[in-house]
């Protein structure tokens, strides 16, 4: 028998600042899904002590909100890339594989990003009639990932049907 991939799910945003809220609004919905030994990871931003919760994964899904997209939702696969600035605090996805890998000296696992459309960030406001949608969509593209924890399947999904990028 083999062992269940071991999937590490990050979710950023602020849910007081509107349409920011859906990464953490999927990922409250989406855990009870998450493959056994799979492990939630919440918070405003990323930041390079992030790149430690890749220690032992063998998959990575960034969620976060999107401006911009005409679909619900996007969905493409990642690699690790140098932040452009070392005087920020917040880290792109790249960015934080880009720190596994200096400190580990390994590659990163297979790392993919759903970004979820947005277009509100007003501060004290919940999520748009438009983003809770789009959110519904995403919850269920990112459970049908979740069923089949695999790099090679969720590639097949890369640029697919509407709604993915």
């Amino acid at each position: 028998m083999t062992e269940m991939p071991r999937v590490v799910v990050f979710a950023v945003g602020n849910e007081s600042r509107g349409d920011d809220g859906v990464g953490p609004g999927l990922l409250r919905l989406l855990e009870p899904a998450l493959p056994a030994g799979g492990r939630a990871v919440l918070d405003f931003q990323l930041q390079v002590e992030h790149a430690l919760e890749l220690g032992d994964a063998d998959l990575a899904l960034f969620v976060d909100a999107s401006c911009g997209l005409e679909a619900p939702f996007a969905f493409y696969e990642i690699g690790p890339e140098a932040a452009a600035s070392s005087f920020t605090h917040a880290l792109s996805p790249s960015a934080v594989l880009a720190v596994f890998r200096r400190i580990e000296q390994l590659a990163p696992p297979p790392a993919f990003v759903l970004g979820i459309r947005a277009s509100r960030f007003e501060l004290g406001q919940g999520l748009s009639p438009g983003a809770a949608a789009d959110l519904d969509c995403a919850l269920e593209f990112a459970r049908e990932l979740m069923a089949v924890p695999d790099p090679v399947a969720w590639r097949v999904h890369v640029g697919d049907r509407p709604g993915i990028a």
